[in-house]
């Protein structure tokens, strides 16, 4: 896409935006109020509010490769924080797609420089999960499950944080963990059984 057209694309927007509602932007401009935080991959093919049939101000998204999240990731916890503390969503989704380059770059042994420590936490997934992983003789159907497997292991490291945990409390906040099928253009629900993890990792994870 080039840069121009990208401009001439905002101007109808506005246009097809104003034309059904003159007070659209007015309305926009007063605040959001989203009931989600979905954290997804970076890939140009996943967009979280079209797969979702989204309006603005309805999710508050966070992208990064491979929809990580990472303890000393500032980005990804800053975001989690101002979602569940500020904004007050009742529900954080992690979901990852099938094909994700991120997960294929961190089952080959290749160096890829600055790459390396971020790709090392889905390696780390591979290893907790190497005996099932390694089961799988077909290499699609075992990215596929990587996939799956990351994307669980994600939700986890949320049930760790501080902010998941009092809200759970509080209000009764829920984690999920999806995948996109970028093959049929469907969700998929894991069905992460939340309260069970919970209940699993307290004794180690549990934060006052």
């Amino acid at each position: 896409m080039k840069l121009d057209k990208v401009f001439k694309n905002n101007e109808a927007w506005i246009k097809d935006k104003l034309a059904v509602d003159s007070n659209y932007f007015e309305n926009l401009g007063k605040g959001q109020n989203p009931e989600l935080l979905y954290i997804g991959c970076s890939d140009s093919r996943v967009t979280a509010e079209e797969l979702m049939g989204a309006k603005p101000g309805e999710v508050f998204v966070h992208r990064n490769i491979a929809n990580m999240v990472i303890s000393i990731d500032l980005n990804v916890m800053s975001v989690v924080n101002y979602a569940v503390d500020h904004l007050r969503v009742n529900h954080v989704i992690v979901c990852g797609h099938y094909a994700c380059g991120g997960v294929k770059a961190a089952m080959q042994s290749a160096d890829l420089g600055i790459l390396n420590p971020w790709l090392r936490n889905i390696r780390d997934v591979y290893r907790i999960h190497k005996l099932e992983l390694n089961s799988i003789e077909d290499e699609e159907k075992k990215y596929d499950r990587l996939v799956e497997l990351n994307v669980k292991e994600q939700c986890v490291n949320l049930i760790k944080t501080a902010a998941v945990q009092k809200a759970y409390r509080d209000r009764g906040l829920q984690v999920h963990g999806w995948v996109f099928d970028v093959h049929t253009g469907k969700l998929i629900d894991l069905e992460i059984n939340f309260e069970k993890y919970l209940k699993d990792i307290m004794e180690i994870y549990h934060l006052d």
